[in-house]
């Protein structure tokens, strides 16, 4: 069963609420800082993108640096090493693209003819096609639109013209400029200058990649002295699992995208365009540009595969190679290798792109996904930054219980069902109730108690949760069969849980494992029971609050499905002029459930004393949903109210109801109450 997030319910204080203020100063800082940070990255990208290149690399080297470590070479030996290994197969990556790209163009010239002919073909199917339709509307246009012919100049007019010939202009001196000839030092500037800044820059990129490699531990206890000094053992959990996701993130993709390279430039050599090395490698680059770097790639190559071809086959080929790879690569290898997504969603993906190009260029529009992947993981483990995961995130912008109550607020049942029917594949019917409708119902509640809902929006919510219960009554409640979990290569996939975590689960299963034994087996022998006695009926009344009969319609449904013989009678039933005329004489179990309620209130323990009086043979059951300690609330309640059972969800509801119904069918010995509802 998944874990849903608590909603963040409020409590009724007050029927009207004042409105909380739109733009506050907590919002104008945030604004500030995004302004500045923004402005940051924009004027100081000469000294950031050298920084970021370095770190990034650091997540692809720091693998190879461990290995080499292991096998006792040493710490900085093993740095750099790594470092010395990830230089060389750039350099040789940059010449055998140099020398690719030399050997193209030697070999233009011999495809020159073929190239004109294309060209021409194409300008002819195009914008031939074009100026000749101009054409021929204009003169049609002008043919409508002719004006008559003006009447020719006389003779004399053009000979008294001519007798007065125009003076002859000088002849112009033609004028040749020269340069001086360069010496070697400036010869040598020329050339070199374009490729200094280059150089520069990957100078610092490996320079800071060492320092980063080499200060790793360093680093990494500054930044929790910044950021998690208050929970050093979460900080440090949590910073660990991000590097070393990020790092196998990279590191795949590096290496898929280097498959990818392999696969294109052997297919393309097999076709027989040119370079296919070249192709290859520049495929693999720029898959790194989300979404269109492959097929730039692939409307390159195909291009020239267009040009050096006589016919259009080749072109084809090519095109189908690229997409034929891209495809078996995005839907099958893709989600088998990092699972079914990266945690990325398709739009930040596009506006990061256009984000970071407009930052830092074609080296922002490369790393954007890389960044864009950075910033989503702090969003997803610093509380902080959570707005970041809302923003890039691929996972749903509401919770599952916020969802059903924007759902029921719209009065759209047909979606709320379809939300119902994919949590429904991994966990029980009644599961689903206690985790989204219940807890949705509750912040309808707590909506109603402030005077925000109105009566239409509340017959809107009625009507919804209504058509949902009636829409899953052919589910049975039950566990759904559970599949085994695979780890997953997403960098932004769950972190494990912490040692904290796991044993509070530890603790939390074996004090669960040491209260069960008591009605464990009532409860397994009662599942198997007929459900025809008398003392199996159910009356279910709700509370006084304006969604309590919602919640005691879906209990009916879940009852029903039990085994139970269940009917709901309203609240003023079992009010002082009314008890007596309860007809209950054949009733078991009474459950009374309120979605909201604070203290312990008067008018339900006069309640539970009226059921009491009236029908002093059946077991009462109160459900009673808190956000207070439960084991505190408990025993105050189940002391001040007299009631056998309380209950903090329909599953412990359903639980009580079988025990209570296993301990009085029991022949062989009597177990009190108490003890039969778990208490």
């Amino acid at each position: 069963m998944k874990d849903l997030p608590e909603p963040r319910g409020v409590r009724p204080a007050a029927r009207i609420q004042a409105p909380a203020a739109a733009f506050g100063v907590d919002s104008l800082i945030a604004l500030a800082v995004g302004v500045t940070v923004v402005a940051c990255l924009y004027f100081a990208s000469a000294v950031l993108i050298p920084i970021t290149l370095a770190i990034l690399l650091s997540f692809l080297v720091a693998p190879l640096a461990d290995v080499l470590t292991r096998l006792r070479l040493g710490h900085v030996a093993s740095v750099f090493a790594a470092v010395v290994m990830s230089v060389s197969v750039i350099v040789m990556l940059g010449a055998v693209i140099a020398t690719q790209l030399t050997d193209l163009a030697a070999g233009m010239p011999r495809y020159q003819a073929t190239i004109e002919h294309k060209m021409e073909t194409a300008h002819n199917l195009t914008i031939g096609k074009l100026d000749r339709f101009a054409n021929a509307a204009g003169q049609a246009l002008q043919r409508a639109t002719i004006e008559p012919p003006q009447p020719a100049p006389q003779r004399g007019a053009a000979s008294a013209g001519s007798a007065h010939p125009t003076a002859s202009a000088p002849a112009a001196v033609p004028v040749e400029v020269r340069e001086p000839v360069p010496t070697p030092f400036e010869l040598a500037r020329r050339v070199l200058s374009p490729a200094i800044s280059p150089l520069e820059t990957a100078f610092i990129v490996f320079v800071v990649m060492v320092v980063i490699l080499l200060q790793r531990d360093d680093l990494r206890d500054r930044a929790i002295r910044l950021f998690g000094s208050r929970d050093l053992h979460r900080m440090t959990m949590v910073m660990d699992e991000a590097a070393r996701r990020l790092s196998r993130y990279f590191v795949s993709q590096l290496g898929l995208n280097a498959g990818v390279g392999v696969v294109i430039g052997t297919g393309l050599f097999m076709i027989g365009v040119p370079s296919p090395i070249l192709w290859g490698i520049l495929a693999a680059l720029l898959r790194l540009v989300p979404y269109v770097g492959i097929w730039i790639s692939a409307a390159l190559a195909t291009a020239l595969a267009a040009a050096v071809s006589p016919g259009w086959a080749m072109a084809i080929w090519s095109l189908a190679l690229f997409a034929t790879v891209e495809l078996l690569v995005g839907q099958i290898v893709e989600p088998l290798l990092y699972g079914r997504s990266t945690g990325l969603s398709p739009f930040s993906v596009v506006v990061a792109a256009i984000f970071w190009s407009w930052i830092w260029g074609p080296i922002g529009l490369i790393l954007s996904t890389p960044l864009t992947l950075c910033l989503l993981v702090l969003g997803r483990h610093v509380r902080r930054l959570e707005f970041l995961d809302v923003l890039l995130g691929d996972q749903p912008a509401l919770t599952p219980v916020e969802n059903f109550y924007q759902r029921a607020l719209a009065g759209d049942p047909d979606e709320a069902i379809e939300q119902a029917e994919t949590l429904l594949r991994d966990r029980s019917l009644s599961a689903y109730y206690d985790e989204v409708a219940i807890k949705g119902l509750q912040l309808a509640a707590n909506d109603v108690m402030r005077g925000s809902v109105t009566e239409a929006q509340l017959a809107r919510i009625e009507a919804t949760t209504n058509d949902l219960v009636d829409g899953l009554d052919g589910y049975e409640d039950r566990e759904p069969a559970t599949s085994p979990v695979q780890e997953s290569w997403s960098a932004t996939g769950p972190l494990a849980p912490s040692v904290s975590d796991a044993s509070e689960n530890a603790q939390a299963e074996s004090s669960s494992t040491r209260s069960a034994p008591a009605g464990n087996a009532e409860e397994d022998r009662a599942t198997n029971q007929s459900p025809l006695a008398a003392s199996n009926r159910v009356l279910c009344i709700p509370g006084r609050g304006p969604l309590d009969a919602l919640a005691t319609t879906i209990l009916l449904q879940l009852l029903g499905k039990h085994g139970f013989t269940s009917r709901a009678v309203p609240h003023e039933a079992a009010s002082r002029a009314s008890i007596e005329s309860l007809d209950a004489d054949d009733v078991g179990v009474v459950c009374i459930l309120y979605l909201q309620i604070d203290g312990i209130p008067s008018h339900l323990r006069y309640l539970v004393r009226r059921i009491r009086a009236r029908l002093p043979n059946v077991s009462i059951v109160v459900g009673l949903w808190v956000a207070e300690d439960t084991e505190k609330w408990s025993a105050d309640l189940q002391s001040a109210m007299g009631a056998e059972c309380y209950a903090t969800s329909l599953q412990e509801i359903l639980a009580a109801c079988r025990r209570v119904e296993a301990a009085r069918t029991r022949t062989e010995e009597e177990l009190p109450l108490v003890v039969a509802c778990g208490q």
